[in-house]
């Protein structure tokens, strides 16, 4: 019986063990990105980065059944943005190759000796035959013609490539094209450093105007359905500061111009105070022109960012979302009477799908997350969705009930868990969010070490569910991956990211400012202590970016309650990282506010900085610069503090190699296992 018992024995841990997911196929899901719609058929496409593999698919009505387009086999880090389909639905055109840096280099995190660019391609739907018309970004099919941008200017070629022109020739830069309704003109964003114009190119005659020239920064135009009138955004020029919170300016205004008549109005003007910066939504434009002759555009008025509607011809500005909700993803369906987006109303940890034509509808609901909704010629709603433990899908909305078109196959979705939504209480009264990953299994009186994770930018919203973004799509991925090894996770909403509200995100004295959200790593730090599983002298914290910030923050700061770290593309001093957004920030023009940014940077505490941390970086970052891993690995060295290191040469900010991305988390979960 014994060799039965112990072969029996022997069979269950290597089942169990069996379906214990690595961490290679926790983030082998394909995840989706770019959909978009046919604008006069029920088509739609989008991109799947299959373990960096980049595939365009696409799916026709009625069954809107998958189809692969593209055939791309390598994981060289090379995007795939700006689907168009083709009026007649034959082909369709798309741009591969990411942007380039200031000194001009275009991605190439896999160090290939020829190169890359970032080029306009054309493929066939029926022969899938596809071919390279030429460098440039931005394309927009104008009936037998692409439209796009090319060394600052505005271009035109036909779509086989032939007869490329440049437009015209005008000073400083053209951005944010928008073809009119019957295609015979073009409106655009014309910038010049420290203000910006609208300009109006017609096509046919080739005439060019301006409209109603000022010292303003004016964008984001939008026509009228009749194509007689372009409406646009205006807001004054202010001094650039950022990384610190700005919750009043100079109230922003939206103008309308006839172009018949050649007489602009503005039409409306927020109030001051709350809601007088502008609040940017995720969208092809900020201004929507709707077929009833109403223009609808995103509003803090109340501290939210809603969307309000107010006649074109001027009048009372309306919520047409009212409450305390966050709208982020919004696009308009083809003939302009309807608008679709996604929000957190009533749901603050998650986001779902909204309707607005005449009245407010909600399309989906529940333990899910949706997001970059749109409609197709068809009138068929689409979205991208997740939930917590599975990773984002395209997904049809059939009557309030999503249907997933793009099913994971093989995804180990039985070893994730559901997170717990936390709220925790920082010392000074603020609500923050978090989502607490807890090992299956956990006995009651079993202690664990325990990591606290960061999202970056700060301008983001960790959610219980897979991310929308690919880069929190697998951090999300990564603390399920710690929490199935036996951590403790918890991933904190600081202040200063987006979700709760215009005060939240704009906190007082946050980042540069004086680190204010320093105060919730402290708190999530003290509910870890404070739980019972919980080894209180076994805590990590790890992020990417600004949550390699706090990371830095919380090792210099508090050692003796973090006992190891991970710091991904981390911010050190905050004067370098602005001095790397705005170049012509000099610190000794603002000495009070240098001083400031300096100490609230992981730069000023290093001496108390005693616990081994990992760092992290790419060596092409357009965000943090290098040199900040540079100089803060020195320090380290001089104070005798460990460090490892992993350094990818050629990579980006947001890894673009789904390799990085592997050997990243494989070395941070190595790292916790050694020094937690």
């Amino acid at each position: 019986m014994r060799p039965i018992a112990l072969f029996f024995l022997l069979f269950i841990a290597t089942s169990l063990h069996s379906q214990e997911a690595s961490l290679r196929d926790l983030i082998s899901y394909s995840f989706p990105s770019e959909l978009t719609a046919s604008k006069n058929q029920g088509a739609i496409a989008w991109v799947e980065n299959k373990e960096g593999v980049r595939n365009i698919h696409y799916a026709l009505a009625p069954d809107y059944t998958p189809i692969q387009l593209t055939n791309y086999v390598d994981d060289d880090g090379q995007e795939i943005s700006n689907l168009n389909f083709t009026d007649d639905l034959t082909s369709m055109v798309y741009v591969r190759g990411g942007a380039p840096n200031r000194s001009g280099e275009f991605p190439n995190p896999t160090s290939n000796p020829e190169g890359f660019k970032r080029q306009i391609h054309r493929i066939e739907l029926a022969s899938k035959s596809i071919q390279e018309l030429g460098m440039g970004h931005t394309p927009q099919i104008s009936g037998k013609n692409i439209i796009y941008l090319k060394k600052g200017g505005a271009w035109m070629m036909n779509l086989q490539g032939e007869n490329d022109t440049s437009l015209f020739s005008i000073r400083g830069s053209v951005s944010n094209i928008k073809v009119s309704p019957d295609q015979s003109q073009m409106a655009f964003v014309n910038g010049r450093g420290d203000h910006s114009y609208i300009g109006v190119f017609d096509l046919e005659t080739k005439a060019l105007q301006l409209l109603s020239p000022s010292i303003d920064l004016d964008s984001n135009p939008v026509w009228s359905t009749d194509g007689q009138k372009v409406a646009f955004l205006r807001q004054a020029y202010e001094k650039p500061i950022i990384f610190i919170p700005k919750r009043e300016g100079q109230p922003f205004s939206i103008l309308v111009s006839d172009l018949t008549t050649s007489e602009t109005k503005t039409i409306f003007t927020a109030d001051k105070g709350n809601g007088s910066v502008f609040r940017n939504i995720a969208a092809t434009n900020q201004l929507f022109w709707t077929a009833n002759n109403e223009i609808v555009f995103p509003w803090e008025k109340e501290g939210w960012t809603q969307l309000y509607s107010i006649p074109a011809v001027g009048g009372k500005a309306t919520s047409i979302t009212p409450g305390n909700l966050e709208v982020q993803y919004v696009s308009q369906n083809p003939d302009k009477k309807q608008l679709i987006f996604n929000s957190n109303q009533g749901d603050i940890d998650r986001q779902h799908i909204w309707q607005y034509s005449d009245q407010l509808s909600q399309l989906t609901s529940g333990n899910g997350v949706e997001w970059s909704p749109i409609i197709d010629g068809d009138g068929n709603y689409f979205c991208l969705g997740s939930t917590g433990t599975n990773p984002a899908d395209v997904k049809k909305i059939d009557s309030r009930n999503l249907r997933t078109i793009t099913p994971e196959i093989d995804y180990p979705n039985s070893s994730l868990i559901e997170p717990e939504q936390v709220i925790m209480t920082s010392k000074d009264g603020i609500k923050i969010h978090g989502q607490l990953f807890l090992p299956k299994n956990l006995n009651t009186n079993e202690e664990k070490p325990a990591i606290l994770f960061f999202h970056g930018g700060s301008r983001r919203q960790m959610m219980l569910g897979f991310h929308h973004r690919g880069y929190y799509h697998n951090f999300y991925a990564m603390n399920q991956y710690l929490a199935s090894k036996g951590y403790i996770v918890l991933s904190v909403n600081y202040r200063s990211g987006i979700g709760y509200g215009m005060e939240f995100r704009e906190a007082l004295n946050y980042g540069a400012g004086g680190a204010s959200e320093y105060n919730d790593v402290l708190v999530a730090a003290t509910f870890l202590k404070n739980h019972q599983n919980v080894d209180s002298n076994r805590i990590g914290l790890y992020g990417g970016s600004y949550g390699g910030y706090l990371t830095a923050l919380g090792l210099s700061r508090n050692s003796d309650i973090f006992k190891a770290g991970v710091d991904i593309h981390g911010v050190y001093d905050w004067n370098a990282i602005i001095k790397g957004f705005i170049p012509s920030y000099n610190k000794l023009e603002m000495p009070e506010f240098a001083k400031l940014a300096y100490e609230s940077s992981p730069v000023f505490f290093m001496n108390g900085w005693k616990s081994p941390v990992l760092l992290i970086h790419g060596d092409d970052d357009r965000n943090v610069p290098f040199n900040e891993t540079v100089v803060k690995a020195n320090k380290l060295r001089e104070l005798d503090v460990y460090f490892e290191q992993l350094i990818f040469p050629d990579e980006v900010h947001g890894f673009l190699l789904h390799d990085n991305w592997l050997r990243a988390f494989e070395a941070t979960a190595d790292f916790f296992d050694r020094k937690l």
